[in-house]
């Protein structure tokens, strides 16, 4: 892995960091309207210089951008894990995973939370829980578009 890859996912842990606590809102893309699971994961690739600093894409929209190419089989720092309900389904969640077994992310929320007062009654925010089964969404996958593009 090239330094330059290392160092931009060194960052990329400082950032996810640096928004830890912030509210949760459905279609969130910013720290100070809050991140949905997406627009958190988004925010932290752009800063980093892995995005452009234009455009916005879903979690499934993450997966089929990289499916291909940064596919991997187990979680690691700086790589992303994004949650289905089946094997080869939509991707429905992304967080950022901070070790093997723990990942950063905006979560308790949903389509109903669209403000900072619904983010605090929900105990929806970005937050660090275990990599795990998600409710009914139990199938795990991970990409690390932070390894630097294959030749």
């Amino acid at each position: 892995m090239s330094r330059q890859f290392q160092n931009k996912r060194s960052l990329s842990m400082q950032i996810a960091w640096m928004n830890y606590g912030l509210p949760y809102r459905w279609g969130g893309d910013d720290p100070i309207k809050g991140f949905d699971c997406s627009g958190f994961v988004i925010e932290v690739l752009k800063s980093v210089g892995i995005l452009p600093n234009i455009g916005d894409w879903t979690a499934d929209g993450l997966w089929q951008m990289w499916k291909d190419d940064f596919q991997i089989a187990s979680a690691r720092t700086g790589a992303l894990v994004f949650w289905s309900y089946n094997p080869g389904g939509r991707k429905k969640h992304v967080e950022l995973c901070i070790d093997e077994d723990h990942a950063i992310g905006a979560s308790g929320g949903g389509h109903l939370i669209r403000t900072e007062q619904d983010a605090a009654v929900h105990n929806a925010y970005i937050k660090v829980r275990p990599i795990g089964p998600r409710g009914a969404m139990g199938i795990m996958e991970y990409l690390d578009p932070l390894y630097g593009r294959r030749s």
